[in-house]
């Protein structure tokens, strides 16, 4: 009687533990979180750098050709359309004088970009029938001042049409704390003599009429 008892109760429970077993092989593994992806830094693409300093520090930017006045050591670009042995960057010497192809040398300081594209045009008739000449100002080299003394940037300034005296002294760095502005002066030559104009830096500051224009050349200094 109590092995038939014992065999019963191991036939009752064997279906329960298989049961059990197969309502866990049947419940769906816990879902496996998916691995954080790692965001590649994309590299950085440097800008461009500004067209002033592709073509240096002197560039002149938009220039007009009818009115600027070409000087000593500006640098211009020579264009003869369909004739590129003739064209190309020509600096302007101390005298005054470029040299070209064909032309030789000839005058251009005094000119403006215009006037000196139609000379060397005129001149190119010998050799190309209806010459088409561009003259572009690259680099202002002749239109400088310079500032000496108590100022942040001692040295040559490249001078823009309609600066200040008092925005000269701000492009180059302004005032130090042991400047005089009480006595701050223009040297300009005339004639080939100097000539020593007083600035009023104060008036300046309010507004007022500075009473100098500033020209090639000039020197501001700062005691």
């Amino acid at each position: 009687m109590k092995g038939f008892c014992f065999l019963l109760a191991v036939m009752l429970t064997a279906p329960v533990a298989g049961t059990a077993q197969a309502a866990q092989s049947s419940t769906p593994p816990a879902a496996t979180a998916a691995p954080a992806t790692t965001a590649v830094p994309q590299t950085a693409v440097p800008a461009a750098p500004p067209a002033a300093d592709v073509a240096g520090p002197n560039y002149a930017g938009p220039v007009d050709a009818s009115r600027y006045i070409i000087g000593p050591q500006d640098s211009l670009q020579v264009t003869v359309w369909k004739e590129p042995t003739l064209s190309g960057t020509i600096p302007v010497r101390p005298d005054g004088m470029i040299s070209l192809v064909l032309v030789g040398d000839m005058a251009a300081a005094g000119l403006t970009p215009m006037a000196l594209g139609a000379d060397i045009s005129q001149r190119l008739k010998k050799y190309i029938q209806d010459p088409v000449v561009t003259v572009v100002v690259l680099g202002v080299n002749s239109q400088r001042i310079f500032l000496v003394g108590e100022v942040g940037h001692v040295g040559p300034l490249m001078l823009t049409p309609g600066m200040t005296v008092l925005q000269a002294i701000v492009s180059a760095g302004g005032l130090t704390q042991f400047a005089s502005s009480k006595r701050i002066y223009i040297l300009r030559t005339v004639a080939g003599k100097q000539q020593k104009m007083p600035f009023s830096y104060k008036q300046a500051l309010k507004g007022e009429n500075e009473g100098v224009s500033l020209l090639p050349g000039d020197t501001i200094v700062v005691p």
